[in-house]
């Protein structure tokens, strides 16, 4: 008996293969972010801080800040220094600038001297005696400076004593300077004239002042205005103070007339010649 067949399935070897699936759809794009959603906070100071943006006058401004605090660090310490009149009383403050005033004072006399006598020479009926008076007068002022004629006049008598140890070359050299610097027209220390190129040398007992040997007490006798001369030897951090900080005394008197009588020999020069016609 045969077996009946469909006659609307065909026999076709093909139809056991899988049937191939359908394509999928495609799927729809993801959406772009909104440009308008605002920025955070930290966004926003990310995006200012960088990249960092300098325009050309920030960069001068900033360079010009930059000297304005270097020059102001400059400043802040040169004044923070220590310096010996920080500590100094008002009173002490006013007298320096008196001496100021009056070193000021004194050098305008001076220009004043000078004029007049320039005029004098100029109006004078006899310039030749007028300039030989002045040339006198000249030779004996530069003969006091230079320590070959005697002098006297008001100025002050300082005295230093103390250990030898105490007391060295330049201490006594700081004294002359400090009284140079008030007003000294002449200065003796002991028998010995100092003049402007004196020199100090050794210490303790074995100090010199040009060669000649001097000894405690220190004597110097100096002709100046004493109103001036006093005052700078006891600024503070001075020479009376220095002098007090290594157990030496320094005491200073006032006098209307002091003698400096100690000479020095004139001096030739051997080279320096005169270049006036």
């Amino acid at each position: 008996m045969s077996e009946a067949t469909n006659p609307e399935t065909p026999e076709n070897p093909d139809d056991d293969r899988p049937t191939p699936a359908e394509p999928a759809a495609p799927s729809a794009p993801a959406a772009p972010a909104d440009p308008e959603q605002p920025l955070t906070g930290r966004q926003r100071l990310a995006a200012g801080l960088w990249p960092p943006r300098v325009s050309r006058a920030q960069l001068i401004v900033a360079v010009l800040l930059f000297v304005l605090g270097l020059g102001l660090a400059i400043q802040v310490r040169s004044t923070s220094d220590n310096s010996a009149l920080r500590g100094a009383r008002q009173e002490d403050l006013v007298r320096i600038l008196d001496e100021l005033d009056d070193r000021t004072q004194r050098l305008e006399d001076e220009a004043s001297r000078l004029e007049t006598q320039r005029s004098e020479l100029e109006s004078s009926s006899d310039q030749a005696e007028e300039a030989r008076k002045q040339t006198q007068e000249k030779e004996q002022q530069l003969g006091i400076l230079a320590g070959t004629v005697a002098a006297e006049g008001p100025g002050i008598t300082l005295t230093i004593r103390g250990a030898a140890a105490a007391v060295e070359s330049d201490m006594l050299l700081d004294a002359i300077q400090e009284l140079r610097a008030a007003g000294a027209e002449a200065i003796q220390v002991n028998d010995v004239r100092v003049v402007a190129d004196s020199y100090f040398t050794g210490s303790g007992s074995d100090i010199e002042i040009d060669g000649t040997k001097v000894a405690a007490p220190y004597v110097f006798k100096v002709i100046g205005k004493p109103e001036d001369l006093e005052p700078a030897l006891n600024i503070p951090g001075g020479v009376v103070q220095t002098l007090e900080k290594e157990q030496a005394t320094a005491t200073v008197a006032r006098s209307q007339k002091i003698v400096v009588d100690a000479l020095r020999p004139a001096k030739r020069p051997d080279y320096a010649q005169s270049s006036s016609q």
